[in-house]
C-alpha cells in the first residue's frame, strides 16, 4: 500500500460533510424539544440498558459531546462526523447516526427514556432510581430494562427537562410540575426531598384524541353508551366526567369534545394543556406559575373568568381542582354550556368533593348546592380495572336536589362489567326526559338511546 492510499481520507456521505465541503448539505432545523430524534426502541431479544445497546461506547459519545460543547454547536451529523475525525475515529453511517441520536436525546429529548415515550401504548413513564424505570401500557405498571448510569444522570435529565419547560428545579426549589413543548406532563422531585434518588414522572399526552368509535372498540365506552353520549352532546347539557387517577377522564372528554358541532366555539381552561379535541374552533388557555420574583402567576380561576369574555359556546375546565369551581358553576348558571373533569373515587362522592373545593373560595354549603343543582345535569363516572388495566365508563348519573337542599347523584345507567348491558336506575326517567326535551320530543315520548 503506497502513502497516497494510506493517507487517503474516506469518502463521507453528503449528510456527514461540513456545510462548506463539496457535496455537503446545509444544517437542518433543530428537532422539536422533547419529542424528536427517538433512540431506537429495543427489540424483544435485546437486553441491558439503553446505553448498553448503543453501537458506540458511551465514552466516545462523551468525547464528542465535549468537543461540541467547546463551540456550542448543535449535534448535526456533519458536526458529529467532524468531531469523530478529530478524535481519530471514523465510523460508518450507522455509527455517526447513533452518536447524533444519543446526543440529541440528551440535549433536547429525554435521553434513555425516549424509546418509551415513543411507544404509542405507553401512557406513563416513572423513574424511582437509576435502575428502576417503570411504564404503564394500560395493563398496570411494568418494570423495564431501561436504566441510567447513576443517580446524577437522573437528576441531570430532570433538571434539563425542567429547563426546557421554562421551570426551575434545584435545591432551593426541589420539585417541578410542568408541560414539555411536545405536550408531555413532567413532574420531578430532587433529593433529599425524594429519598435516595430523583423521582421523575412523565405523563404522555398523545397529539390526537381517540375517536369515540375507537373507545367503543377498546371497551372504554360500553354497548349503547355511544348513542347516549352523542345525545348528551346534542342536548347541550352540562356535565362532569369523574373518576380516580388514570381512569381515562381526559381521554374521554377529548373524544366527546371532538363530536361537538363544528359551528360551536370551544374554550378550554386547563392547569396543564392535555385536552386534544379534533375540532375546528378551539381556544386553549393554560395556567402559568409565578416567576422567580413571585409575580406573573395565572391561575385556573383567572382563566375561567377570561374565558367568559371570549364568547364560548362551550366552556371547558380540564380538571376542577380548586376555587375555580365557583366561577365555573356561576358561568353555567348564566346560559353557558360546559363540562370538565373531577377526581372522585365514586360518583356519589362528587357533590362532597365539589363542596370541599367551593369552600376554598369561601362559598358556603347551601350556596354551592344551590348553584350545583342549576348548573350541572349529568355525571359520567369511569373506573379502571387494576388487574387488566381497562378504563371504562361504569355509571351515568343525574344530579338532583333533595328536600334538604343538598344535591345528590342518582344512577341512571350502570354497567357492572365491561361489555355488559346497562342496568337502568332510578335516575333514568329524568335523564330520558332531559335528552328528549332537548331533542325536541315531548317528555312522555322519550328517546331511542
Amino acid at each position: 500500500m503506497n502513502g497516497t492510499e494510506t493517507n487517503r481520507r474516506p469518502t463521507l456521505p453528503s449528510w456527514a460533510r461540513e456545510p462548506g465541503e463539496p457535496g455537503g448539505r446545509g444544517v437542518g432545523p433543530p428537532p422539536s424539544p422533547g419529542r424528536a430524534c427517538r433512540a431506537p426502541a429495543a427489540g424483544p431479544e435485546e437486553t441491558g440498558s439503553w446505553w448498553q445497546r448503543q453501537p458506540v461506547p458511551p465514552s466516545l459519545v462523551d468525547a464528542v459531546r465535549l468537543r461540541l460543547a467547546e463551540t456550542g454547536a448543535e449535534p448535526t451529523p456533519a458536526r458529529v462526523a467532524a468531531a469523530l475525525r478529530a478524535e481519530g475515529r471514523l465510523l460508518g453511517d450507522a455509527g455517526v447516526l447513533a452518536v447524533v441520536t444519543a446526543l440529541r436525546s440528551e440535549l433536547v429529548g429525554a435521553g434513555p427514556l425516549e424509546p418509551l415515550l415513543a411507544d404509542p401504548a405507553v401512557t406513563d413513564v416513572l423513574v424511582t432510581a437509576p435502575d428502576r424505570v417503570w411504564v404503564d401500557r394500560g395493563r398496570g405498571l411494568e418494570l423495564t430494562d431501561v436504566g441510567f448510569p447513576d443517580a446524577a444522570a437522573v437528576r441531570a435529565l430532570a433538571q434539563r427537562l425542567a429547563a426546557v419547560a421554562g421551570r426551575r428545579l434545584d435545591d432551593a426549589r426541589p420539585w417541578v410540575d410542568a408541560r414539555l413543548p411536545g405536550g408531555t406532563r413532567l413532574h420531578a422531585v430532587l433529593p433529599p426531598v425524594a429519598v435516595g434518588s430523583t423521582c421523575l414522572s412523565l405523563r404522555v399526552v398523545r397529539p390526537r384524541a381517540f375517536g369515540l368509535t375507537g373507545l367503543v372498540a377498546a371497551g372504554t365506552v360500553p354497548p349503547g353508551g355511544e348513542r347516549l353520549l352523542r345525545a348528551l352532546l346534542e342536548a347541550r347539557l352540562s356535565f362532569l366526567v369523574s373518576g380516580g387517577a388514570g381512569a381515562g377522564k381526559t381521554t374521554l372528554l377529548s373524544s366527546l369534545l371532538s363530536l361537538v358541532d363544528p359551528a360551536e366555539r370551544i374554550v378550554l381552561a386547563e392547569d396543564s394543556a392535555e385536552l386534544r379535541p379534533e375540532h375546528p374552533h378551539v381556544v386553549r388557555l393554560e395556567t402559568r406559575p409565578p416567576n422567580q420574583e413571585g409575580s406573573g402567576r395565572v391561575t385556573l380561576r383567572d382563566l375561567v373568568r377570561q374565558a367568559l369574555r371570549m364568547r364560548p359556546d362551550r366552556l371547558v375546565v380540564g380538571e376542577v381542582r380548586g376555587p375555580e369551581v365557583t366561577d365555573l358553576l356561576a358561568a353555567l348558571n348564566t346560559g353557558h354550556s360546559g363540562c370538565g373533569t373531577v377526581h372522585a373515587n365514586a360518583a356519589a362522592d362528587v357533590p362532597a368533593r365539589l363542596e370541599a373545593l367551593g369552600s376554598t373560595a369561601g362559598l358556603d354549603r347551601a350556596a354551592l348546592h344551590s348553584q350545583l343543582a342549576a348548573a350541572l345535569s349529568v355525571l359520567i363516572h369511569l373506573v379502571r380495572d387494576r388487574r387488566t388495566g381497562l378504563r371504562r365508563i361504569a355509571e351515568m348519573h343525574v344530579l338532583e336536589r333533595g328536600g334538604t337542599g343538598l344535591v345528590t347523584t342518582v344512577p341512571a345507567a350502570v354497567w357492572g362489567t365491561a361489555g355488559g348491558e346497562p342496568v337502568l336506575g332510578p335516575g333514568w326517567p329524568r335523564l330520558n326526559r332531559l335528552l328528549a326535551v332537548s331533542a325536541g320530543a315531548s317528555p312522555e315520548e322519550g328517546g331511542t338511546w
